[in-house]
């Protein structure tokens, strides 16, 4: 069997995995081996990380939800409820919009859901 020396296709895989991380502390941006292995941890970071995000805003909206709802005399579950029987959809996203910027409208969120609830 003839030898097979890879020598383009290697280089040009360790250019790839040496130029993904430039960056990185020390021999992780030097030296191939390191780098492919902090590559591959860096990347199971970057994965789970975006599914910790989404978890760490449902979170933070749902803590400005219950202040501005506490303040308004009701509790971030009792106003939920409310919401849901009064058939009025707005997600988290938008609730804690609202209650940062327009206190208003959210007061009168927290009227409708006050009388669905009692």
């Amino acid at each position: 069997m003839t030898r097979i020396k890879r020598g383009l296709v290697k280089r040009k895989k360790h250019k790839k995995v040496l130029k993904s991380a430039k960056g990185y502390y020390g021999s992780g941006s030097k030296n191939y081996r390191a780098a492919k292995e902090q590559l591959l941890k860096s990347l199971s970071y970057s994965y789970r990380d975006r599914k910790n995000r989404k978890r760490n805003f449902r979170r933070l909206w749902i803590i400005r939800i219950n202040a501005a709802a506490r303040s308004n005399g009701l509790s971030y579950n009792e106003f939920m409820n409310g919401l849901k029987k009064a058939n009025i959809e707005i997600n988290r996203k938008m609730l804690s919009e609202i209650a940062i910027s327009e206190p208003d409208a959210f007061k009168k969120l927290t009227e409708v859901a006050k009388r669905q609830v009692s």
